[in-house]
This record gives structure tokens, C-alpha cells and sequence, in this order.
């Protein structure tokens, strides 16, 4: 990911600036571009920190929450079969996919903070974020994915393909 863009060139003053205009409530703002634009610099800053972090440390060994297990759990209960290696883009946004979601992020309203904050989660998990490889989901949505990629070692060839390389 290339990092001259996102949050990181709004500079202190502008980087302060944007996380005190999304902290005021979402009503506040209607349809403001300018805080849709704020808000995707903010989920591409997530992405890239998250993707430099299973590129750098061996993803079986992240703990990205302090209810993982509990996340894991839930998934897995609610989502068995679902193939988290190759997302398709209905098993998160079809009407039948919304109604079988909604429960589960729903149970973790008070557990995870700002679990339905949107985010970038990764179609693909062998492959970097790219347009054709990102969809928007909801946090807890991105937690649920990506603890069990890591766990089941999925996210795995990330990490040893950034390490093959420093060989």
C-alpha cells in the first residue's frame, strides 16, 4: 500500500483536525463530502496499519481484540461454511447476507467500541487492499474475517511473502 496518501499526508495539524471533526455525532453533517472523504482516509489508515502488521508479524499470533475467542466463537457458530478465503461480495451485502449479520454485530454493540464504524476489509486474503480487492464492511464484520483468517492461516501467505522477500 502506498502510504504518500491517507491521513498520514494531512499532517499533525490536519490529522488532529480531521479526528476532532469525526468525533462531533453524524447527524450534525447530512451528506458533507468532505466527511465521507475524512471518513475513507480514516478506513484506508486502518487498512494500511493492519496490512503492514500481518506483512510483519505472523498473523497466528495476533490478538486484535480482547474478545477474540469470543468473536471467533460467534463467527463460526453463525457463519460455519462460509468461505473466508475468497470473500464474494454477497455473503456480506446481499439482503439474505444483511439478515443473517445483523444479529451477530449486533450482539457485540457493547463490547466492541464503534463496531459498526465502516472499514476496509480485503476480498482476497492473499492480496493487498487494492479497488477490485477491498469491499466496505462494518467493523465488527472486518474483526470477525480477519481473527479467523489469522487463526485458521489464511492470512498466513502474507506474512511469508513479505518475509521471502527480505531473504
Amino acid at each position: 500500500m502506498a502510504s504518500d496518501s491517507g491521513i498520514a499526508s494531512l499532517g499533525v495539524e490536519g490529522a488532529a483536525s480531521a479526528a476532532h471533526v469525526l468525533s462531533l455525532p453524524a447527524d450534525s453533517f447530512g451528506n458533507n463530502p468532505q466527511v465521507e472523504v475524512m471518513w475513507a482516509m480514516k478506513a484506508y489508515n486502518h487498512a494500511e496499519v493492519y496490512f503492514n502488521l500481518i506483512s510483519s508479524v505472523d498473523p497466528k499470533f495476533l490478538k486484535l481484540t480482547k474478545v477474540d475467542d469470543t468473536i471467533y466463537t460467534a463467527f463460526r457458530e453463525t457463519f460455519k461454511d462460509m468461505d473466508i478465503k475468497q470473500l464474494h461480495p454477497d455473503l456480506l451485502k446481499s439482503a439474505e447476507a444483511k439478515e443473517a449479520w445483523r444479529p451477530f454485530c449486533n450482539q457485540f454493540e457493547d463490547v466492541i467500541e464503534d463496531f459498526n464504524y465502516g472499514t476496509l476489509l480485503r476480498l482476497n486474503c492473499e492480496q493487498d487492499y487494492t479497488e477490485e480487492n477491498t469491499i466496505f464492511a462494518t467493523r465488527i464484520q472486518f474483526f470477525a474475517i480477519e481473527i479467523a483468517r489469522n487463526r485458521e492461516g489464511l492470512n498466513t501467505p502474507v506474512f511469508t511473502a513479505k518475509t521471502d522477500n527480505k531473504s
